[in-house]
């Protein structure tokens, strides 16, 4: 098999620089489709990009492979059967080996969300800032709550009722519903970008990027409710 130079895009590298923090390994398939899933399946992360690959190919550690492919400056990726070559501006040359697909953790099918319950707008920035509290006041439950009518972001520690707390006001519509749709922040780790969020009741939250073709999907915490 005869295999094509390429090269890959910042966007693609920020992209898969996210997603090993989600999960250190990867399984690419062939085609301009890259997923990966959280070791505990209840993450899981879509990309459509710009790079279109011929071949499968696993990454062991995501991590060591984007720090290699840093200490290039604009490099040419040459995907094999069973390795990468990664060429340099001065002609320098890496072979960095793939990974066997039996040890990896990849998605193994398409997510079907069920009908799509609320939806709301999470603004850039306000992700970050929502860590930075998280951090600051040891709050590790995010929770989208509404009382029948404004929908809300709420930090809390829900095993803890003296905890401190903060709350911002999202857009959208509860219409009528009251809900406390709960994850744990730590679990979501998101490229920065405006994100329009839809919820499935109490199963499932769907983050879309409006900025480039990245969806991520995250299971609820069991302590979900939703009435309407």
């Amino acid at each position: 098999m005869t295999s094509t130079s390429i090269t890959i895009s910042k966007t693609t590298l920020s992209i898969l620089k996210n997603f090993a923090s989600m999960n250190s390994n990867i399984l690419v398939k062939p085609g301009n489709v890259i997923k990966t899933i959280t070791p505990s399946k209840s993450g899981m992360a879509e990309a459509v990009i710009e790079e279109t690959f011929d071949v499968e190919f696993g990454i062991w550690d995501l991590n060591k492979f984007l720090g290699l492919v840093s200490l290039f400056n604009n490099p040419q990726f040459e995907f094999g059967e069973k390795s990468v070559s990664i060429t340099g501006s001065n002609g320098s040359v890496v072979k960095y080996n793939y990974s066997e697909p039996r040890l990896l953790t990849y998605p193994q099918k398409t997510v079907n969300m069920p009908s799509m319950s609320v939806t709301t707008q999470i603004p850039d920035g306000l992700f970050n800032e929502l860590h930075r509290i998280s951090s600051v006041l040891q709050l590790p439950d995010l929770s989208f709550i509404s009382d029948g009518s404004n929908i809300y972001a709420h930090l809390s520690d829900m095993k803890d009722p003296t905890s401190n707390s903060y709350k911002v006001q999202l857009e959208g519509d509860s219409n009528g519903a009251e809900f406390s749709l709960n994850f744990k922040i730590e679990n979501i780790r998101l490229l920065p970008g405006d994100y329009e969020v839809t919820f499935s009741k109490n199963i499932a939250g769907q983050f879309e990027n409006q900025n480039i073709n990245l969806r991520y999907w995250f299971a609820m915490e069991p302590d979900s409710y939703y009435t309407e």
